[in-house]
């Protein structure tokens, strides 16, 4: 997939926005204020950081070492940095992101799932 691929995706979400608090170089993927996705662009390969239950996180960077790593600039416990190269699957990096997507949604108060809930059918 190619930066513009990447972007359709993350912002597939709902209630998923796009922001650069970062700079350009770095576009951050936001639920109700809280960062699921970085997607740093500006070299090959494009790197995405997303977040992980620490256990998955740790399980991630033993079975793919050459793709994912500790979260650059990030919590280590909690965020992975996955290289987007040719040689990953996109489909397995998109559970990866929907699985980060997750965790920030289910993180949310109840009344705040509730609503967006009823604004997406």
């Amino acid at each position: 997939m190619n930066l513009e691929d990447w972007r359709s995706y993350l912002l597939s979400f709902p209630a998923s926005i796009e922001d650069m608090p970062f700079g350009p170089e770095a576009l951050v993927y936001k639920l109700e204020g809280k960062m699921f996705a970085l997607l740093a662009w500006t070299e090959e390969p494009m790197r995405l950081n997303l977040k992980s239950e620490p256990n998955l996180a740790l399980h991630l960077r033993d079975t793919y070492p050459t793709h994912v790593t500790a979260g650059y600039h990030m919590n280590k416990r909690h965020w992975n940095t996955v290289k987007l190269t040719a040689e990953l699957n996109d489909e397995l990096v998109r559970e990866w992101v929907t699985h980060s997507y997750d965790l920030i949604y289910n993180a949310l108060p109840k009344a705040v799932r509730m609503q967006l809930e009823n604004s997406n059918p």
